[in-house]
């Protein structure tokens, strides 16, 4: 068994950990100027230019059952999708607001087809819920409102009370945990500190998780739905932490205790959540992989955003970019699912990364940076292996003890490691996209 303890939590994370990838799908109004999610607040755009795209939203295209057999084929266990964004737009049939999808052309309500097919599909489902809402009269303007710019934006923020906002939000959780089934994850964004620059607004222009009322929220959350993972982003700490747009070094820790936490890095397939249609900066195959592996590597699961577009579908770009995935895992997953940080015993060579079996059984070397025809292990005992193989295709991996030898070959360097240690001997020419050495411990 893993000797990796994490740091116990309310919520049912065995599955969790156990399934290591899901999908992050950021939709609503702000995927049909195709600008960036946050264009309401970069472009400071009023309402009544805003409603817009509030009158003519028409995901005509949307198809939950594909999606759900697209995440699915690109090898992902669960999904978590915006129910509303910071703009307010709910994907649901809310009974506590007129700005939701029901009332634009498209009429469905969205969330509950996307609940359906992807629990038919065999996933886990997972809500986002933005606790900011640029749309509510009840929320207080603060540094990050469209309207913190306006001439009049601290007369336009008087008057605004938070605690009717919290209740808000307290209704509509209870609507997406009672309405849709079961749900396994509720991702909550997101608080922030105040800022003197924006002293003359409420709470000089932070909230957190007195604001949110969060303790509040949290407990009707797990009253509704036992069991139920929910993000730290409401500024109490629950079961998971979300490093977002960075690679962590190391297994995440508590910041008080040390411990080993249950963390989950979530990142786009270019620089944008929501649909940007001229963004450019999208992501290697190389760079995708290698994202969830190095994720894996330490502990830690990988949400992939997907930002479909206004018609409701994957762009081309991302459904490329989901194919990488799918075409890696099919043959790959298993040094995924059920994986984690390899024991401190092994250390990665060189270009490579480190995955093992929770039980122990199995160490899975995943060669980032291609050595050309031999691979030396160090540390490594030669013994501790029984069988080795590309996990792609199951052809055999030799290997033997690494000898003055066999190290010359290697490593041009004169001196042993003064513990038992391997070389792998590899095939020239690299056998596809970061393949992996399974090894079989004894």
């Amino acid at each position: 068994m893993s000797s990796y303890k994490r740091r116990p939590s309310p919520g049912d994370t065995e599955w969790f950990v156990r399934d290591r990838f899901g999908m992050f799908i950021h939709f609503g109004l702000y995927s049909m100027p195709a600008r960036h999610e946050w264009v309401k607040n970069y472009e400071s755009i009023p309402e009544d230019q805003y409603d817009r795209y509030f009158r003519h939203f028409d995901p005509d295209l949307f198809d939950a059952q594909q999606w759900a057999k697209t995440a699915r084929e690109s090898g992902m266990k669960y999904a978590v999708l915006t129910t509303k964004h910071h703009e307010g737009f709910c994907l649901f049939d809310s009974a506590y607001t007129d700005y939701k999808i029901t009332n634009t052309p498209f009429k469905r309500d969205l969330v509950k087809e996307y609940a359906d097919a992807f629990r038919a599909e065999g996933l886990k489902v997972g809500f986002y819920y933005s606790l900011i809402d640029w749309h509510h009269p009840q929320f207080p303007i603060d540094l990050y409102h469209p309207r913190r710019h306006d001439e009049n934006a601290a007369e336009l923020d008087r008057g605004r009370d938070m605690t009717k906002y919290a209740a808000y939000m307290r209704d509509q959780v209870r609507e997406l945990l009672t309405n849709y089934g079961k749900i396994d994850i509720l991702w909550f964004d997101f608080s922030y500190a105040p800022s003197e620059k924006y002293a003359a607004f409420q709470f000089s222009g932070g909230k957190g998780k007195d604001q949110w009322e969060s303790e509040k929220l949290i407990e009707l959350a797990r009253s509704l739905q036992p069991g139920i993972i929910i993000n730290n982003r409401s500024g109490v700490e629950q079961d998971l932490y979300t490093p977002e747009q960075y690679q962590p070094n190391d297994w995440v820790r508590h910041p008080e205790t040390g411990e080993y936490v249950t963390w989950e890095a979530c990142q786009t397939f270019s620089g944008s959540w929501g649909y940007h249609r001229d963004e450019s900066s999208w992501k290697s195959p190389e760079t995708l992989i290698n994202l969830l592996v190095n994720t894996v590597s330490l502990g830690g699961n990988l949400l992939m955003n997907v930002g479909p577009t206004s018609r409701g579908v994957f762009d081309p770009r991302a459904e490329k970019a989901l194919k990488v995935y799918g075409d890696w895992m099919r043959s790959n997953s298993r040094s995924i699912y059920g994986c984690t940080m390899a024991e401190p015993e092994f250390s990665a060579p060189a270009g490579c990364r480190l995955t093992q079996r929770e039980d122990g059984s199995r160490l899975y070397i995943h060669l980032q940076t291609y050595p050309f025809k031999h691979l030396a292990f160090e540390g490594l005992d030669p013994q501790r292996v029984d069988y080795a193989q590309f996990l792609q295709d199951g052809s055999e991996v030799k290997f033997k003890p690494l000898t003055q030898k066999t190290d010359s070959i290697n490593r041009g360097k004169e001196s042993l490691p003064d513990k038992p240690s391997t070389v792998f001997s590899l095939p020239a020419i690299q056998p596809g996209l970061c393949p992996v050495i399974e090894l079989f411990l004894k």
